[in-house]
């Protein structure tokens, strides 16, 4: 039951943090391309490789607190229904071009910044070499 109050906790959080990024970047960059989106889902991408890493290989952190990390805090942080929304309403704007700039932009950065974040934890936390 406390595993399910943490993720609830951590989802909440998620969602805080996203709204008050996206909302944030969607300010100061203006409407004219979901920036917010983008932003969110990159740094989210960031975060589940490092995450990823060091929560299976830092002995502190108990293994209890990886799903309400990334499934909470993480999954209620980063948005795929929102991007693909973002995508279709640029489609039926007549801007295919920014439409697909926006996919691009979305799965090439964050599968390079899950990367980068996985290299991250490896080089904090060493993975352990099995025998």
């Amino acid at each position: 039951m406390s595993q399910l109050v943490a993720l609830a906790i951590a989802g909440a959080v998620g969602t805080l943090a996203r709204f008050g990024l996206g909302r944030l970047i969607a300010e100061s960059m203006g409407p004219a391309f979901p920036y917010d989106t983008l932003a969110v889902n990159a740094l989210g991408s960031l975060l589940m490789g490092l995450f990823a890493h060091v929560l299976l290989y830092h002995p502190q952190i108990p293994p209890h607190y990886r799903v309400p990390l990334t499934t909470g805090l993480l999954g209620a942080f980063t948005t795929f229904s929102t991007f693909s929304l973002d995508t279709v309403r640029l489609l039926e704007a007549g801007q295919p071009g920014a439409a697909l700039a926006n996919v691009a932009a979305n799965v090439v950065l964050g599968l390079v910044l899950c990367s980068g974040g996985l290299m991250v934890g490896r080089a904090w936390i060493p993975t352990p070499v099995m025998p």
